[in-house]
């Protein structure tokens, strides 16, 4: 299977168990791999054969600045969840981090969370 990876993504929200936390927007930081099959859009040059990466990109950015949510965890499967139900999309893996101010200093806690078609 071929894979598409968006990393470095950078969106401001409003997360975390704290209500510090949700005071003042925080950076979360996105990377997602997606698996595709690639043979077609590698032949055809076109965006309709393949996975458009503003889709991607839109459903990250939707879920990290929207409703406020507890944990990472729930961003990571939210953000997979919307990625999986896009056409040609067979797996996906989605990193969220952000720097907790409470657990310095580290350098961000994150999770991985991990999806294919069933």
């Amino acid at each position: 299977m071929d894979r598409i990876l968006l990393e470095g993504m950078s969106f401001q929200g409003r997360h975390g168990v704290r209500p510090a936390e949700r005071e003042r927007p925080q950076e979360f930081k996105v990377d997602v791999e997606v698996d595709s099959d690639l043979r077609e859009p590698g032949k055809t040059d076109r965006i309709e054969d393949s996975v458009d990466y503003r889709r991607i990109r839109a459903i990250a950015k939707e879920v990290i600045e929207g409703e406020s949510q507890n944990l990472i965890e729930t961003l990571a499967a939210r953000i997979a969840d919307r990625v999986l139900d896009l056409p040609r999309v067979s797996g996906v893996s989605v990193r969220v981090a952000k720097r907790p101010v409470s657990m310095q200093p580290i350098g961000a806690a994150a999770v991985r969370i991990n999806r294919t078609r069933e």
